[in-house]
């Protein structure tokens, strides 16, 4: 097993980025089409983390023309460019699944002062 730690060693990024739960971020995806690539933003809320280590993801949800759209990221991917964060949620949970049943305001999430 001293190999895989060995490998994933050399995968994982020197600085990965802040993110915290409740969040909102705004995540620069590296889309390849064809021979061109190009960057897209897609911003919203972090919902949840999962796993550790190479295999770590985050999942962002936003609402787009009235449908809930989840993206999960993994943070050590070549595809994720940057992760900014635009502000801290004020929260009391590790997952906001929650956050999938509201509407509207009702929707958001606190502001952490």
């Amino acid at each position: 097993m001293d190999f895989v730690k060995e490998i994933s060693k050399g995968m994982l990024k020197e600085e990965k980025p802040e993110i915290k739960i409740g969040s909102t971020v705004r995540v620069h995806v590296r889309i390849t089409e064809g021979d061109k690539s190009r960057i897209q933003m897609f911003e919203g809320t972090v919902i949840a983390k999962n796993n550790s280590g190479i295999a770590e993801t985050f999942t962002v949800r936003r609402v787009s023309y009235g449908v809930g759209v989840e993206r999960v990221f993994p943070v050590h991917s070549p595809n994720v460019a940057k992760v900014e964060t635009i502000r801290n949620g004020k929260v009391r949970r590790a997952k906001l699944y929650y956050l999938r049943d509201r509407v509207g305001k009702a929707a958001k999430v606190k502001e952490q002062i």
